[in-house]
């Protein structure tokens, strides 16, 4: 569902919700393998999603292990910080490989609707992450 230029990244708010996940260990894992299906997909230069969803999870993680306790509110910082960086090193990548895009259209017509698209998404996307992390990593009873 484009919005002028820009669409969701399911994928970055995935692994963002994964991550912020409290007995989940598995969020590097899933960053690398996400942004290796998405650099296989893409027409982008291979390595900008796996770059972008790299340093998005350590955000993510950081925010929720040493940062912060309202692990919504960490979702939404981490999903715009996620959408800039990985939008970010997109437009840079392209820069390299010879295309030249106008850095103002660039995040008018991309980057911001990308961000409003990925807002709208992040908390159903965190609610159903936690969802699968409560039915596969299911708490212990104390006896």
């Amino acid at each position: 569902m484009p919005l002028l230029h820009g669409t969701p990244d399911l994928v970055l708010l995935v692994l963002v919700a994964w991550a912020f996940q409290e007995r989940v260990e598995t969020a590097w894992h899933w960053a690398i393998l996400g942004g290796i299906f998405i650099s296989i997909s893409s027409a982008m230069p291979f390595g900008i999603f796996i770059a972008g969803y790299l340093v998005t999870t350590a955000v993510a993680r950081f925010l929720r292990q040493r940062a912060w306790k309202l692990p919504l509110i960490g979702m939404l910082i981490t999903t715009i910080l996620g959408t800039l960086i990985t939008q970010g090193i997109a437009i840079l990548g392209l820069s390299l490989t010879g295309s030249l895009l106008p850095l103002l259209d660039s995040f008018n017509l991309v980057t911001l609707p990308s961000l409003v698209l990925n807002m709208l998404l992040a908390i159903p996307i965190y609610v159903l992450m936690s969802d699968l992390a409560n039915w596969l990593y299911p708490k212990e009873i104390e006896a």
